[in-house]
């Protein structure tokens, strides 16, 4: 069978599901948000200055980066499982999260004294960190790559890495409501590691679950 024959089977198949698979997604991406807010709030909960620090750049700053990633994530991981759509718009706005990290850790280099990086690098809450993004994402992305499945994806391990990134963005968005360390050294270098294990989680999980 010629590549093109079975990207059409493909297409047909995911096509004939009971429920279209745009509003699957949909239905999916609450069902994740719903589990990951009751892993939050029964687990460590917002601090408990929420809202002062909500009148902060800092603290504003870390829900615009993750939501950005979740977003830009979960329009790629849809037409990932699509076989034949169109990928390469959807990829490339997943560089807007990392660049709008870059963008924000330069910006505090300048203004914050070379004295405090290290500090405000390290944080207080980094094991917090690590660990409460992945357990607060396994749940959304087990949920994904189901999903995964019901769709076609052609290829299952870069669409399952995407899958972990779209769990990582939606749980370090409630992490980062907990979250004490506002610095955006701590964002880039603790989220990204914590969102990072949930994506390569996410490839194996492609690689050996949604393979077909």
């Amino acid at each position: 069978m010629r590549t093109e024959d079975l990207i059409k089977a493909l297409d047909a198949d995911a096509s004939s599901k009971a429920m279209p698979l745009r509003s699957a997604w949909w239905l999916a991406a609450g069902a994740a948000i719903v589990m990951a807010a009751i892993v939050f709030v029964l687990t460590i909960g917002p601090r408990p200055d929420f809202m002062v620090a909500a009148h902060t750049i800092r603290f504003l700053a870390k829900f615009v980066f993750t939501i950005v990633l979740a977003v830009s994530a979960f329009a790629s991981i849809r037409a990932l499982s699509t076989p034949g759509a169109s990928t390469g718009r959807a990829m490339a706005w997943m560089l807007a999260a990392p660049l709008l990290v870059a963008v924000a850790v330069v910006l505090e280099l300048f203004m914050v004294p070379e004295a405090l990086w290290g500090t405000r690098m390290v944080g207080s809450n980094m094991m917090i960190c690590m660990g409460f993004i992945p357990l607060i994402g396994i749940g959304p992305l087990a949920i994904f790559l189901w999903m995964l499945r019901y769709g076609a994806p052609t290829r299952p391990v870069l669409a399952g890495a995407v899958a972990g990134l779209l769990a990582g963005g939606l749980a370090a968005t409630f992490y980062a409501a907990h979250c004490f360390d506002d610095s955006p050294l701590f964002v880039a270098t603790w989220y990204t590691i914590a969102i990072a294990a949930l994506a390569l989680l996410g490839a194996l999980g492609g690689r050996f679950f949604v393979r077909w």
